[in-house]
């Protein structure tokens, strides 16, 4: 499974409403769009199966700092990771203010 979070750390808060796609990211073909919640947070993106490889989430963070009429200086996040063990979860956090963001690997 695939999941994901975003925390404005500029407000200290989850950011809400964000569009996040899922791509394979050697051939950049969309395999699932999803909103966060409330709580920032995407738990499920419903794909039953995945392969190893190489995906990107795309996280569109203009519109949510546009939102707030706070300028931002990265409209949108890519963050490129690889599954090697399909029964593991991968959870990718993602920490944004308007002039900086940063990832790991959460659990």
């Amino acid at each position: 499974m695939i999941s994901t979070h975003i925390l404005d750390t500029n407000l200290g808060k989850p950011a809400a409403h964000v569009e996040v796609k899922l791509f394979h990211a050697e051939t950049h073909e969309l395999i699932a769009t999803a909103t966060t919640n409330q709580d920032g947070r995407v738990s499920d993106f419903g794909i039953k199966e995945f392969t190893e490889g190489a995906y990107q989430l795309e996280f569109e963070i203009a519109p949510y700092f546009s939102s707030l009429k706070v300028k931002t200086f990265f409209p949108r996040v890519c963050i490129q990771f690889f599954i090697e063990d399909i029964n593991q979860h991968y959870h990718i956090p993602l920490l944004i203010s308007p002039f900086a963001y940063s990832t790991y690997r959460g659990s």
